[in-house]
């Protein structure tokens, strides 16, 4: 038969060091910020160059590179190399069908981790308020589906605009969701 899996660190049965736990968690929001700095420079770039962009119009002496480089001085990390060609592989946005769609990536993290607040909001530990936003849940964004738009989907949902509060906490960049939610929030059925 297979080998044995190996023994865990220490030799066996002994819990991990909350020292390494927490090396752990805080590994899972290392460089968030970075990742999601580079994901909003793609989508404005995207966006950019599909929306105001016309290369050879009367009056526009840019090149592609050139609206990239103005986006990434607005956007960046790290100054890109003067030799940077990343746009020839950004196959997204010139052959995937997302012209000027791009940021519905990061869009749908805000939608999804501001639906997901919501629970945390009501308490992910009260069976009974989880099971009344439950219903909610699955009476809007669920039963409504395309019969509206998503916009009022998520507002019938969430009796609200969406915030980007929740997806910053989740990545570690604003305060844990228990020193951010409200002492009570009351959920209609």
């Amino acid at each position: 038969g297979p080998p044995p899996p190996p023994a865990p660190p220490g030799g066996g049965g002994e819990p991990i060091p909350e020292a390494l736990v927490a090396k752990i968690k805080a590994s899972n929001t290392f460089r968030a910020a970075s990742g999601m700095v580079r994901q909003l420079k793609l989508a404005l770039t995207d966006l950019e160059l599909h929306s105001s962009f016309v290369p050879n119009a009367p009056g526009e002496t840019r090149t592609v590179w050139d609206v990239e480089r103005q986006v990434d001085a607005k956007a960046r990390v790290l100054e890109p190399l003067p030799d940077d060609r990343f746009l020839c592989s950004f196959r997204h946005i010139f052959a995937g069908g997302y012209s000027a769609g791009y940021y519905s990536y990061k869009w749908a993290e805000v939608l999804s981790a501001d639906g997901f607040g919501a629970f945390e909001e009501a308490g992910l530990d009260d069976d009974e308020a989880i099971r009344t936003l439950g219903r909610k849940y699955a009476q809007t964004v669920l039963g409504l589906g395309g019969s509206r738009s998503a916009a009022e989907v998520f507002v019938a949902f969430r009796g609200r605009e969406p915030r980007v509060d929740a997806l910053l906490r989740h990545n570690g960049l604003l305060g844990s969701a228990a020193e951010d939610a409200p002492a009570s929030v009351a959920v209609a059925a």
